[in-house]
């Protein structure tokens, strides 16, 4: 299996697991290490397998949930994610992009389209559609006063410090670990977080931090 790019395939359907697995074993230059659906046991899938490509279909993306695709860009010497079966949404290309997937595949794409995307991304490249190709030029080339945490800011007055505190809450922290990390008392960070909540109109922490991640702060 020397040279063989090593694929675990990710799906809800098992017609497609099995035809995604069959399709890249024939081509000669994958190596399929699995073909399983969605499960508990996801990321231990991963870890195991030590795959160098993870093909996530559209199903196991909803499954998952929005924090899916960071999750598993996270992991230490994980996969190169290809995500298929993609709405020609540019909301969700864009929180797909920015959550670390290396590919991103419309539903309507061919068999040849399909192996063309995982070959490159096998090899190092990014895949997006050509539909939504300019949609990253224009995130890119979008002036400063219009970045989403400048909007979140301006909309929702959040200041510089509760801003910060978003990315840190996302990742589970403690009001007591956000004021370690900052060098703040813990009473600081709970104020911090009690305006937050009024600010946005939510009901926990999380609440918030979902609420930013619609509207389009980068939540790491």
């Amino acid at each position: 299996m020397a040279g063989k790019s090593k694929v675990l395939v990710v799906a809800g359907n098992r017609l497609l697991r099995e035809a995604l697995a069959r399709v890249l074993q024939k081509r000669g230059d994958f190596q399929v290490l699995a073909s399983v659906p969605y499960s508990p046991e996801f990321m231990e899938e991963i870890r195991q397998h030590q795959a160098e490509v993870l093909i996530l279909d559209s199903v196991t993306v909803s499954l998952g949930g929005p924090d899916l695709v960071r999750t598993v860009a996270r992991v230490a010497d994980g996969p190169r994610i290809l995500l298929i079966g993609m709405p020609n949404d540019e909301s969700e290309f864009i929180a797909a992009v920015r959550s670390g997937a290396h590919g991103y595949v419309l539903d309507e794409a061919s068999a040849t389209e399909l192996l063309v995307a995982v070959r490159q991304v096998a090899s190092g490249l990014s895949v997006c559609p050509p539909s939504l190709c300019s949609v990253l030029f224009n995130q890119v080339a979008r002036p400063r006063a219009e970045m989403p945490s400048v909007q979140v800011r301006v909309r929702l007055g959040l200041t510089r410090r509760e801003q910060q505190l978003i990315p840190l809450i996302a990742q589970g922290l403690t009001n007591k670990e956000i004021a370690n990390h900052f060098q703040l008392s813990e009473q600081t960070v709970k104020n911090h977080v009690h305006r937050m909540l009024q600010k946005v109109g939510a009901s926990d922490r999380l609440a918030v931090v979902d609420f930013c991640r619609n509207q389009g702060f980068q939540v790491f």
